[in-house]
């Protein structure tokens, strides 16, 4: 049997990127599910990310879009790149952990089921930026974080897990930002490991 490799996409510090590895490798999820981290890959070279990654002995890739023409010929390249870790009879299962890039639809449906994404809001509230003032500003008593397959529209698709998180009446966005975080560290593995479990 093959074994399913997942690639996750970064562009920062990559901490729902760390979070899926440790629990990948302290549930065993290659023993589990059959399931390895095979690569993990930045459009940004100085992305403090690949170096956790590296340290665990997970392969790093880094492409620079500044260094193509279009989102097309970015996208293109990237597709070609994380297929590599793939094989026709197990293709990638592809994660965005905190990965900047708006994704052309031709990119979206390549890998259409197998695309997951993490948003700091429980979708389909607050798509988008600014997640954390737009609900303090809108007086939300609870927030949360949402992992969701991604579609060709941005923070839709299907909703593969949610946390709630309650806004204290002394809350900041960073202050809010810092409490959703720990709940996606909780749900994001969480969800893979479950999508894993049905394949």
């Amino acid at each position: 049997m093959s074994v399913k490799q997942i690639v996750i996409l970064i562009s920062g510090g990559g901490s729902n990127m760390a979070a899926i590895v440790k629990t990948a490798k302290r549930d065993d999820w290659q023993a589990r599910y059959g399931a390895k981290i095979a690569a993990v890959i930045s459009n940004k070279a100085d992305a403090k990310g690949l170096l956790f990654a590296g340290q665990q002995g997970i392969a790093t890739e880094v492409l620079d879009h500044k260094a193509f023409a279009s989102r097309e010929a970015f996208d293109a390249a990237l597709m070609a790149l994380i297929d590599r870790f793939g094989s026709p009879d197990a293709p990638v299962l592809l994660v965005l952990a905190g990965f900047m890039r708006i994704l052309t639809p031709g990119f979206v449906q390549h890998y259409a089921g197998r695309l997951l994404n993490i948003h700091p809001s429980l979708l389909p509230a607050f798509p988008g930026l600014h997640t954390h003032q737009r609900a303090i500003d809108a007086g939300c008593k609870f927030v949360g974080a949402t992992v969701h397959q991604v579609t060709a529209e941005l923070d839709h698709g299907p909703i593969l897990a949610q946390a709630v998180v309650p806004v204290l009446p002394d809350d900041t966005a960073e202050s809010l930002a810092a409490r959703v975080l720990t709940q996606e560290h909780l749900i994001y593995p969480q969800a893979i490991a479950d999508l894993l479990s049905k394949k």
